[in-house]
């Protein structure tokens, strides 16, 4: 099976968000499931110089964008294993970061995706599926609706993975018209027209033969008004194509291998996670007390994310015997809140306004809970890292936090984190001090919860094997069959095998018991009596055996043999 992976961004290469992540990991697993795939994404200027050293030139093209043609070449280089490819054009992704102004940005990802179809036929690859990921690779579906006169592209199915139905690639409808060079029979209201605009998006998910997107949860709440972001209906009526695969992480989060942390730790070896705890606080100023209850937030600071609540109880939360470390960027008034309540509490509280990939790993091995409260969250990565490194997430039951936390329950010891429902301060509060109450008051249960959640298995794997049903069903491929699993052995007692082997050996001792008094009984027989006796034997063998179905011809021959017998 042959599958190209599209992305607007892939680490190491590129990374703003979960994307990245997914696309950086998942085609790698992919591979090693024995799949042929490819990653294309852009050559923005600002990847890393030492990758581009790295990357070999292919050829070039050039594409129409309207009334414009654009230079295309494209570099490869290989990276675990997998060939990524990556399309040059200095006017549309020369810029300092991948993304700009919606109406840029627009445009650019429509070239992008015209490029990608496009340099196809001389990568010498045809893809039997194109999975597309968010808005920016959306046009791609639309597009090659448009290239069905071709044999090559004739055939290729595609998959639009939807990361966050927030952002839509929705612009001036007669702008992206004139950059798609399509007819109006594109731009109607049950294809790429939303409200007098153009809908990027929406294009995919119509055009797409399959939609998938980064939970199960999720792929039921987008089909609902409160989460649908305006495509609801547009998703209900595909509910039958759209399905939910969660994320993994990858291998590159673990605490026994981690070189950023203080110390590194295990399963067995978690009176070695405070260590990491106490360094911390040392770092950032904190009291040191590697008895205090730590809450991480490693984050971008928006809405979304839910820090409306938390501002409405800081200082409560500040007065309640935790601390409080926050590594992330966002809006300026988030920016500004915690850095007003660090200033207010420089012994419980760090905000750490800007973005480090070592701090980030810090704060997931030092802390004992991480804080996650979202408005709505497609899957969500930071609280599989936390769980992993034994940091219990306190997170909202929505999309994949509700997918991959399971609540504690104190009555039966299960669980691998602390959830609420409502959108509710209140509620979020109650549930944190319910943690820390666990926390102080009950640490065997604290410990077997932290065990729990370091057990849970989040690689990508599983989720590759999900997306290659995936693909395999859309080409009207067999799904792989499950694996069957094997009868756990039963473990005897000693007294068990004792009684086991006395009957084998009393068995034993009867069919020689036996098989003696045959031949004596035989040994006295006459050769007339063997005779008579191997004749019976013979006639009860014959009585015994099943009879040979007749042939209709057999049976019509024996009606006529009666019937003249009667005459």
């Amino acid at each position: 099976m042959k599958i190209l992976y599209v992305a607007s961004e892939a680490a190491p290469f590129v990374k703003t968000g979960g994307l990245g992540d997914v696309a950086g990991s998942l085609p790698a697993a992919l591979k090693q499931k024995g799949a042929d795939v490819r990653v294309i994404l852009p050559l923005y200027r600002c990847i890393d110089p030492k990758y581009k050293e790295m990357m070999h030139y292919i050829t070039n093209i050039y594409v129409d964008i309207g009334w414009r043609r654009q230079y295309c070449g494209v570099f490869s280089i290989e990276y675990k294993g997998v060939t990524h490819y990556f399309v040059d054009n200095e006017y549309y992704f020369g810029g300092d970061k991948p993304y700009d102004f919606i109406h840029l940005d627009c445009e650019k990802f429509i070239f992008f995706s015209k490029a990608v179809l496009s340099l196809l036929p001389t990568l010498d690859f045809r893809p039997d599926v194109i999975n597309c990921n968010d808005w920016q690779t959306a046009p791609i579906p639309v597009f090659l609706d448009t290239f069905y006169d071709n044999p090559f592209y004739c055939g290729i199915k595609t998959v639009m993975t939807i990361h966050n139905l927030k952002f839509q690639g929705r612009w001036n409808l007669e702008k992206i018209k004139d950059a798609m060079g399509l007819s109006d029979y594109y731009f109607t209201s049950d294809k790429l027209e939303y409200y007098k605009d153009a809908n990027l998006l929406k294009g995919g998910l119509v055009y797409a033969n399959k939609i998938s997107t980064v939970s199960n949860t999720y792929a039921m709440e987008i089909m609902s008004p409160e989460y649908g972001e305006g495509l609801d209906g547009l998703l209900r009526a595909r509910g039958g194509d759209l399905v939910g695969i969660l994320n993994g992480i990858s291998d590159d989060w673990n605490p026994e291998t981690d070189g950023f942390i203080a110390q590194k730790y295990s399963q067995k070896t978690l009176a070695d996670k405070k260590i990491n705890k106490t360094e911390l606080q040392k770092e950032l100023g904190l009291e040191v007390n590697g008895d205090k209850f730590m809450i991480g937030i490693v984050s971008r600071l928006t809405d979304q994310k839910g820090f409306d609540l938390i501002s409405c109880v800081m200082d409560r939360l500040m007065e309640g015997g935790c601390q409080v470390v926050v590594l992330g960027t966002g809006e300026t008034g988030y920016e500004d809140m915690f850095r007003y309540f660090a200033g207010k509490y420089p012994d419980r509280m760090s905000a750490n306004i800007y973005f480090s990939n070592e701090l980030s790993h810090k704060i997931y091995a030092a802390c004992d809970a991480f804080l996650m409260p979202s408005r709505f969250e497609p899957c969500g990565l930071s609280q599989i890292i936390s769980m992993r490194y034994g940091t219990l997430p306190i997170v909202r039951e929505t999309g994949g936090l509700r997918d991959t936390v399971k609540p504690y329950n104190e009555y039966t010891g299960e669980g691998t984190g602390f959830s609420f429902g409502a959108y509710n301060a209140e509620d979020m509060l109650y549930v944190i001090n319910y943690a820390m109450r666990t926390f102080y008051d009950d640490k065997k249960a604290w410990t077997k919860l932290v065990k729990n959640a370091m057990k849970a298995d989040f690689s990508w794997s599983a989720s590759a094997d999900k997306y290659l049903d995936m693909y395999r069903g859309i080409l009207g491929m067999a799904k792989s069959a499950p694996k069957p699993k094997k009868a756990p052995k039963k473990k005897g007692s000693q007294f068990e095998k004792m009684i086991e082997k006395d009957v084998e050996d009393s068995e034993a001792a009867w069919v020689k018991e036996t098989a003696s008094k045959d031949e004596k009984v035989i040994e006295k027989l006459t050769d007339k009596e063997k005779k008579e006796r191997l004749e019976e034997l013979k006639t009860e063998i014959e009585k015994s055996a099943p009879k040979a179905p007749q042939s209709k011809t057999t049976k019509k021959a024996g009606k006529e043999k009666r019937n003249n017998g009667k005459k």
